[in-house]
């Protein structure tokens, strides 16, 4: 039978993921000859063979990848034969350029699991057990190739059974890089203030944890604070010391059997929650176990995730033995910071910002090289939602419809804060930054930049960049010393969705959140585009209204309601028998309005999230909120507790000025006040009018431009109730709808839709040199 050589470059997700093992034991059965290899590129096969085994070793090679491994492209090219007898596995090399991708960190397998709790298993309870199949990737990576060497397990050296397996190729531990076990790898260590490092550090930290205990937790991006959910006076320590007065509190519980106990799972949210990926997920409580009414106060759902990491199974293994109750064992898991800061992921770091704020320190010394956060998902009748991506996600790309013109670095918007690169084809979204409102912030999103740059061989040649002037984003854009291109922040938005889902036609773009900065130097927020990636036009939106005070209306939502009344009645509005009027600071007002008047620090905002504000201000829901977005949120929590609605609030669709004039609702969610109608009742009234606005909107938009479809996009779309509605609601008028999938709809999908747009138009601006050159050739 005739003999053939082929060399296979596979490139994608096929480093650190047990690629290599995998492809030596599907030759080892087909009794094939060659070789196969990590490079900067990806993996080279060298394989020998008749040509139908060949081609079963390709399908194979394609059909039945490791579980982390994810094949971008393949090509195969024909080589001389070079009659070898067997197939090894060589060591890696190096080229000048490099293309190969890094798998995101991942959960604990079964493997693994099962081993960690088997007495007789050589890595019994040992909390960094982990294969080819689980564990850290890219919190650990400091360069590539992914060998051990270019990793944070570099000076921890392996004892010989752990050899063993690193070199057998059939062994699921082969060139697992982090592999490692209680005699040669990590060690873990638990230290208070009082007491010295201990050797049965889970143990203790499992007493503190009963005993009421706030504890700092070192996992695989960063440090969290632990407490028992349960303990009412532990969660509110945490609160008092992280400095976080209200946003709601991530937790962790050992197994869905329990999740189900405190929250109504679906089957979709069951395999988000068990995925490898182990993201938090946003699960409806229902009327079973409760937890500390501190963990989420004001809210009717929790931020569930299972334990991820070995360490997090030990911990809980031990808590169960210990707490003195038949409860089940359900622990706060929050970021390890004080809020508003990045978290913890540097030993030393933890110990001066978390120390002082915790019980005790349950640490290791295997290092993070890189701080990533837990992930954040959710699933709607409109499918997953990411609401921050972040670890077990991050750093997979993006692929794009069309090669980029060159290196491209877009650097996201202020709050959310995520940048992305990209070449070729391939866009890579950074974890989650956070607010870039402090210079350890700052620090951080330089820090990701660089390694990106590393990691995946980018040297930008153009930068991108929000339009707003005094974003710190936009400032480091501009100081790059490179081309930048400014992209309008909805704009940015409604691109995210287009290209991630390669639509090459004008869409209607639906952008709404709570601000962003247009071209006329107004706040944008509630914006009905005609958008492609290249240009947008700007079709409706909510009727400007001032600001009272610029940001400080963002942080006391009674400032909006007041502007709404008097833009409503005229400043006689304070007549009006309300109970918001009646506890208003007139004081206040009386300078606000005078401010008003004179324009003076009262930008216009046309902000659907303002808008949100006004609404829980008026209702006396909320007049103050202690975290972005507090208003609207609990304005949907309200509104979830009332039956639908069917009879939206009066508002004017002014169709010479685009603007959508919402001050008839004002006026009518003023009488039902006055007639004493539940604020329930006008909450879930005031979510089916959003959802009716902006359908009639697009109705009005696509009469004009023959356009069906829509994309949505901003912080609004974090509504569930909103989103459900109006995904339904364009529905019934024949619309195909298109969201975010695959990153955040809030800013911390910006940096993608601005990477699009600059690419775009990139591409745009050679392709109009290329046709003058036809026209006007030399």
């Amino acid at each position: 039978m005739e003999r053939e050589r082929w060399c296979i470059h596979v490139q994608g997700i096929v480093q650190g993921v047990g690629f290599r093992p995998f492809v030596y034991a599907l030759a080892l059965r087909r009794r094939l000859s060659g070789f196969v290899l990590n490079n900067s590129q990806g993996v080279v096969i060298e394989v020998e063979g008749s040509t139908e085994v060949l081609q079963d070793f390709q399908h194979a090679l394609q059909a039945d990848l490791p579980p982390l491994a994810h094949i971008d492209t393949l090509q195969i090219s024909h080589i001389a034969n070079k009659q070898e007898s067997s197939f090894v596995i060589v060591e890696s090399e190096r080229q000048a350029e490099r293309n190969t991708l890094i798998s995101p960190d991942s959960a604990i397998c079964q493997d693994c699991l099962q081993e960690l709790f088997d007495p007789q298993d050589r890595r019994f309870h040992y909390p960094f057990i982990n294969c080819t199949n689980c564990g850290p990737r890219f919190t650990i990576i400091q360069d590539i190739p992914y060998d051990r060497a270019n990793t944070t397990m570099a000076h921890f050296q392996m004892c010989p059974d752990c050899q063993q397996e690193y070199r057998d190729p059939l062994d699921r531990r082969f060139h697992a890089q982090p592999d490692a076990c209680a005699l040669c790898g990590p060690q873990i260590r638990f230290s208070t203030a009082t007491a010295a490092d201990s050797q049965d550090s889970i143990e203790q930290a499992a007493a503190q944890l009963a005993r009421g205990a706030v504890l700092a937790l070192k996992g695989l991006g960063g440090y969290h604070l632990a407490c028992n959910a349960l303990d009412e006076r532990a969660v509110q320590r945490l609160r008092q010391r992280k400095r976080r007065e209200a946003k709601p509190f991530a937790l962790m519980v050992e197994t869905l059997e329990v999740a189900r106990q405190f929250c109504s799972i679906s089957d979709d949210e069951a395999i988000l929650l068990q995925s490898y990926r182990r993201p938090i997920v946003l699960l409806q409580q229902h009327s079973g176990l409760q937890v500390a009414s501190d963990v989420a106060p004001g809210h009717n759902t929790l931020a569930l995730m299972l334990p991820y990491t070995p360490l997090h199974y030990v911990l809980f293994e031990q808590c169960r033995r210990i707490f003195s109750t038949s409860q089940p064992v359900i622990l706060v898991m929050t970021s390890g910071n004080l809020s508003d800061e990045p978290i913890a992921y540097r030993d030393e770091d933890a110990r001066e910002r978390l120390g002082p704020i915790s019980d005790g320190i349950l640490y290791h010394n295997r290092e993070i090289f890189i701080r990533c956060d837990d992930s954040i998902v959710r699933h709607t009748t409109a499918g997953p939602q990411i609401l921050r991506r972040a670890r077990g996600y991050v750093p997979e790309p993006l692929t794009l419809p069309w090669p980029v013109p060159t290196p491209i670095l877009a650097c996201g918007a202020q709050l959310k804060n995520t940048f992305c690169m990209a070449k070729d084809q391939q866009a890579f979204v950074s974890h989650h930054i956070g607010d870039l409102e402090n210079l350890e912030t700052l620090r951080s999103f330089k820090e990701g930049i660089a390694h990106f740059q590393r990691l995946f061989d980018i040297t930008p040649q153009v930068v991108v960049h929000d339009l707003h002037p005094d974003y710190l984003s936009t400032r480091y854009a501009t100081e790059l010393n490179l081309p930048a291109i400014g992209v309008q922040h909805h704009h940015a938005h409604i691109a995210s969705v287009i290209i991630e889902h390669g639509l090459t036609e004008p869409v209607i773009g639906i952008a709404a959140d709570g601000s962003g900065y247009g071209p006329d130097g107004a706040i944008w927020g509630g914006e009905i585009l005609m958008a492609d990636l290249c240009h947008f036009q700007r079709c409706f939106h909510l009727a400007y209204m001032p600001l009272p005070g610029g940001e400080q209306a963002i942080k006391q939502p009674w400032r909006m309601a007041a502007a709404y009344l008097c833009a409503a009645y005229g400043s006689d509005f304070e007549h009006i028998p309300l109970p918001f009027i009646q506890q208003l600071d007139h004081s206040t007002w009386k300078t606000l309005a005078q401010m008003i008047e004179r324009k003076l620090h009262c930008p216009a905002t046309s902000s659907l999230g303002r808008l949100c504000d006004a609404v829980a201000a008026l209702i006396g829901l909320r007049s103050h909120v202690q975290y972005e977005g507090q208003a609207a949120i609990e304005l949907e929590q309200l509104a979830t507790t009332c039956p639908a609605s069917s009879h939206p609030y009066a508002f004017d669709l002014l169709a010479q000025t685009g603007q959508i004039d919402v001050l008839p609702m004002i006026r009518t969610i003023v009488d039902d006040l006055l007639k004493h109608v539940p604020p329930a009742q006008i909450a879930r009234r005031f979510h089916f009018t959003v959802a009716h606005l902006l359908t009639s909107t697009c109705v009005e938009v696509s009469k004009r431009s023959g356009v069906q479809k829509v994309a949505l996009s901003g912080g609004i779309f974090q509504n569930r109730l909103i989103l459900e509605e109006l995904v339904q609601s364009l529905a019934s008028q024949n619309f195909i709808v298109y969201l975010n999938h695959k990153v955040p709809t809030n800013d911390g999908g910006i940096s993608l839709g601005q990477l699009a747009v600059a690419a775009a138009q990139l591409n745009e601006g050679k392709k109009m040199e290329r046709d003058k050159e036809k026209i006007f050739p030399n």
